[in-house]
């Protein structure tokens, strides 16, 4: 029962859409209409507010740091299969009709609650390498790459199955954008294009 309930838990709170949410609350209406439809901080900076954007990126990571921490108070052994739930409670919320967002923030939120030491290096990574590319889905990518190998060298092999399970999952939300990447057309931050239909 208990894992049930943290089953329960863990994918309600990651299901939060809070870039809807704040969004919707702030009149700049429905994200979804906008840019990638994606509800997550990436396509809030397309609605031109900065700090709505850095309240959802920090929120949607908050959502997985507290699925964590829930499950190492109740059950330990459960912690890093509440942060999975939780990010595909991000990517699949059952209130957008399982349209989430693309899942970065709420990982890297995940990890950090998992074992700190690994998150931290992987923020260092994702915010080095889009200040290098100006591409948001380019940083995100390169940081969630390299979490599986930074855990290992850290002596937590025993993440590597979430690192690598996450990865895979935010790999296949990037899908078009890796798409776009390849044909050098994926738009910059702060670009012009990053207002257009098909962008994220």
């Amino acid at each position: 029962m208990l894992y049930i309930i943290l089953i329960l838990v863990s994918y309600l709170l990651g299901s939060i859409p809070f870039g809807y949410l704040l969004t919707k609350f702030s009149g700049l209406g429905d994200i979804r209409n906008i840019g990638s439809g994606s509800i997550g901080a990436t396509n809030v900076l397309r609605t031109g507010n900065k700090k709505l954007a850095l309240f959802t990126m920090l929120l949607d990571a908050f959502k997985g740091v507290v699925a964590v921490l829930i499950a190492l108070w109740l059950q330990p052994d459960f912690a890093s299969y509440a942060g999975l739930i939780a990010l595909l409670g991000h990517i699949f919320p059952v209130w957008l009709k399982f349209k989430g967002g693309k899942g970065v923030a709420t990982a890297e939120g995940i990890l950090l609650a998992l074992y700190w030491p690994a998150g931290i290096i992987t923020a260092v990574i994702w915010v080095s390498a889009l200040k290098l590319t100006r591409t948001s889905s380019l940083g995100a990518l390169v940081a969630v790459s390299l979490s599986t190998v930074w855990v290992y060298i850290l002596g937590r092999e025993d993440l590597g199955w979430f690192t690598l399970t996450a990865m895979l999952l935010i790999f296949w939300t990037h899908r078009a954008n890796i798409r776009r990447l390849i044909n050098g057309t994926e738009p910059k931050v702060g670009s012009s294009k990053n207002a257009a239909p098909s962008a994220q």
